[in-house]
């Protein structure tokens, strides 16, 4: 399969490789399948969409954060990055983890209702 992104160009990947989000990520419900793309050693993984290529969230694994943060059974949770070209406005969302279960193609996003857990963690500090 193929789709031109914003972000990488054309890309050429196998239908194992999409990920089924049937309710969507908040505020993009429409969009159920997406691709996790991670280019060599890069510090953050991407979450594109296949129905919207132009669409794709950055994404940062939240255990190399907070080795305690709430599991799912077989997933590995991510939270979306704001990205700012000033490093220490780098924001990551721990509110609303997404949990991807790569062996059964399956995503989904969830609230956390802990206060500790913030919408806008910097990601980076001095």
């Amino acid at each position: 399969m193929k789709i031109q992104t914003h972000q990488f160009g054309e890309l050429d990947f196998g239908e194992e490789l999409i990920l089924d989000f049937p309710s969507g990520l908040f505020g993009f419900e429409q969009l159920k399948k997406f691709v996790l793309i991670k280019i060599g050693e890069e510090l953050f993984y991407w979450l594109n969409s296949i129905e919207q290529p132009e669409i794709a969230f950055p994404l940062f694994g939240i255990s190399v954060i907070d080795e305690n943060f709430p599991v799912e059974k077989e997933s590995e949770v991510f939270g979306i990055v704001t990205l700012n070209r000033d490093p220490m406005q780098v924001t990551i969302n721990l509110k609303a983890p997404v949990y991807i279960n790569q062996n059964g193609k399956l995503g989904y996003q969830k609230i956390i209702d802990k206060e500790n857990y913030p919408v806008k963690y910097h990601l980076f500090v001095e």
